[in-house]
């Protein structure tokens, strides 16, 4: 089910992002990932894997709407390989090196189900227990993932959104006109039949304020496969009105960590907050990130989100265990 390919070993537009890294989070030829192709209903969603069969715990890595898997591989991927853990990252469909099934017009109910069969094929390869990670929109992808799965053994966002709640709608879309207005025009085209109409992504949400330098955020907009890359109105329709197999209020299947950048110009703490001071049954931690932004490229805030999610990886493999 897994092979290789050329994948980002020919990509350009990630080594121009990573240089904005600071020098220890920015790959070397002889430090990238294993890339891997994983066959999930006729898309090959692309992985960066690195391996580390010793290694305790495995983190499966998840990216947002304006990032790809690579760019979780720089940040975290290889931080926390170095720390002990084996970690993959993933390209979800739509995004990255993931090659989508001829025809197919992609929801973001399938990202949610792919990454619930992806914890399952991973737990089928070993038993070891996978925390999970996400950026952005992947945050709440982790939670969704582990309600609809059940088997994790804790979940990380760099921010947890309910987009169906309108005031997180208002302040993550490009302008409140657009959620107000324009997500329910979205999901009204997708239910006659325009689903398949694709539209910018930096249109639909606060893309300028991924990252707070501007020369890194000219490199991610010219980038097709994270910042500068298209979507359905499909996606824009079930991404924003998303029910989750759990509600907080019983979600019960593992503790949660929020890594918020203290400088986040899109998605501030409050919007996290809205939603998980729903969740009462299991611990639920917050760590602030030092002069970071929304996409992490600033110190002190890259080696305290690495530090917090180990300490926390550790704490729930044990208790695991």
């Amino acid at each position: 089910m897994y092979r290789t390919d050329e994948g980002y070993r020919s990509q350009k537009a990630w080594r121009e992002i990573q240089a904005f890294l600071p020098k220890e989070y920015q790959l070397t030829p002889a430090e990238e990932p294993n890339e891997e192709w994983w066959n999930w209903n006729g898309h090959r969603i692309h992985l960066d894997r690195f391996a580390n069969p010793a290694a305790r715990a495995k983190v499966i890595l998840f990216h947002g709407v304006g990032t790809n898997g690579r760019q979780m591989s720089t940040i975290l991927g290889r931080p926390l390989f170095l720390s002990g853990f084996e970690t993959v990252a993933t390209d979800m469909p739509g995004y990255g090196m993931t090659e989508v099934a001829p025809g197919a017009v992609i929801a973001y109910d399938d990202w949610v189900r792919a990454a619930s069969d992806f914890i399952d094929a991973e737990r089928a390869r070993d038993p070891r227990p996978i925390i999970l990670y996400g950026l952005s929109a992947g945050g709440m992808l982790t939670y969704h993932a582990a309600a609809l799965n059940g088997k994790v053994a804790g979940i990380v966002g760099m921010t947890f959104l309910d987009q169906r709640v309108q005031q997180v709608a208002d302040e993550t879309a490009y302008s409140v006109p657009m959620g107000r207005i324009g997500l329910p025009l979205v999901r009204l085209c997708t239910k006659l039949g325009l689903g398949s109409v694709r539209m910018p992504m930096r249109l639909a949400g606060k893309m300028y304020a991924l990252v707070n330098d501007k020369a890194a955020l000219k490199a991610f907009y010219r980038d097709t496969t994270s910042a500068g890359n298209w979507v359905s109105q499909k996606f824009l329709a079930t991404y924003s009105s998303y029910v989750p197999a759990v509600e907080p209020e019983d979600f019960d299947i593992c503790p949660i960590l929020l890594t918020q950048p203290a400088k986040d110009r899109w998605t501030p703490l409050h919007l996290s907050e809205l939603f998980l001071r729903r969740v009462k049954k299991v611990s639920v931690k917050t760590v602030m990130l030092e002069n970071a932004g929304h996409y992490p490229i600033e110190q002190p805030g890259l080696n305290q989100m690495h530090d917090a999610i180990v300490d926390f990886a550790n704490a729930v493999t044990k208790t695991a265990a």
